[in-house]
């Protein structure tokens, strides 16, 4: 009988993982997400409108009309008209960024002393909304689903409701207690938010080459204890990989 089970199990696996591969835009890179696109973005509209409700949000200022003007010129380039994207800009002395799905991006006010220009807050928004565009929220929800065991991951597929898990979406963003403390994305999914940040950039009109030197500002402030680390690693591979990228771009002109 175990046998049995364990072959039932083998073949339930095979068939999600089949059923449930995704492309993340312009890497291509295969992802396994067990969450549908209007799900994800449910759990997001949620989790952002009672996360705002503990924050101030600035309004009607020179940089939170800068945060609009530049999110909105990306968000035309990213072509995803089921978004619903909003950018919101809030008093928070913490160096950082995050975007939730369905396009709710949201900028801290520390980040603005290392943003120096609009091309450099692109680069931050840019990478923001790429996590998003990639689905990685997602992708790190369902690794944590396989991990708690195939059956809640079959309900996910199966269609359940998308409050079912609320819990182990704000677990996932790190949300609930504290606004954007986001938890760590791997490596590779920041790196990827890097590559594809760089051509919303560049799609958008921004000067790619100021990534460079946005980066390397955050470094600079790594030792004054810049909170954008704490959930955005950052190395000088990390720029070596961006040049790389913008040297991709510039052979195709």
């Amino acid at each position: 009988m175990n046998k049995t089970k364990s072959i039932i199990l083998i073949i339930l696996t095979a068939f999600l993982f089949s059923a449930c591969t995704h492309k993340a835009p312009y890497t291509n890179r295969s992802q396994m997400i067990f969450m549908s696109s209007s799900e994800e973005m449910a759990l997001g509209e949620k989790s952002y409108k009672e996360a705002l409700t503990d924050v101030k949000v600035i309004n009607n200022t020179k940089d939170s009309q800068r945060v609009k003007n530049i999110g909105q010129k990306i968000a035309q380039v990213a072509q995803r008209n089921d978004f619903k994207w909003e950018f919101n800009l809030v008093d928070d002395k913490q160096a950082n960024a995050f975007c939730l799905p369905g396009g709710k991006v949201v900028v801290y006010t520390g980040i603005l002393k290392y943003a120096k220009n609009d091309d450099q807050l692109a680069t931050v928004i840019s990478h923001e909304i790429a996590h998003a565009l990639a689905r990685h929220g997602a992708e790190r929800v369902s690794h944590n689903m396989i991990q708690q065991g195939v059956g809640i991951v079959g309900n996910v597929v199966l269609g359940a409701s998308a409050p079912q898990y609320q819990n182990a979406f704000n677990q996932a963003y790190g949300l609930g207690t504290n606004l954007g403390v986001m938890l760590p994305y791997g490596r590779m999914q920041e790196s990827e938010a890097d590559e594809i940040g760089i051509y919303l950039m560049h799609k958008a009109g921004y000067n790619v080459y100021e990534a460079i030197n946005f980066w390397q500002n955050m470094s600079e402030g790594k030792e004054g204890g810049n909170d954008f680390f704490s959930t955005h690693p950052s190395s000088s591979k990390r720029v070596e990989d961006i040049r790389k990228t913008i040297e991709k771009l510039d052979s195709k002109k």
